[in-house]
């Protein structure tokens, strides 16, 4: 699999209930879950002092990454997100020899 550097803003639209929001949250969680046990999401960061994350996902390709991985998160619809595709670097002390 692939990695991928991904940002993530959520904003919610104007005049969703409050209910909604923490039913979608509720379900995010859930599926962050999901995806992380099926090897897709590895880590997740927030910044410091901001509303944003960022995480590092696994997909066969950007293609999947959107489809059938980032697409399936229920706050997806309310996402911008920035994708950066990751390569190994020669230098990358975690390597373990395999080539990129």
């Amino acid at each position: 699999m692939k990695e991928f550097l991904v940002a993530l803003v959520t904003t919610v639209p104007e005049g969703t209930g409050p209910a909604e929001v923490d039913r979608r949250r509720a379900a995010e969680a859930v599926r962050a879950g999901e995806l992380a046990a099926a090897g897709h999401l590895v880590r997740l960061w927030r910044p410091v002092g901001e509303l944003r994350s960022i995480g590092l996902w696994r997909a066969a390709d950007e293609g999947e990454l959107y489809e059938k991985v980032l697409g399936t998160l229920p706050l997806w619809p309310w996402m911008t997100a920035s994708v950066t595709a990751l390569e190994s670097h020669p230098n990358d002390p975690g390597r373990s020899g395999a080539t990129a």
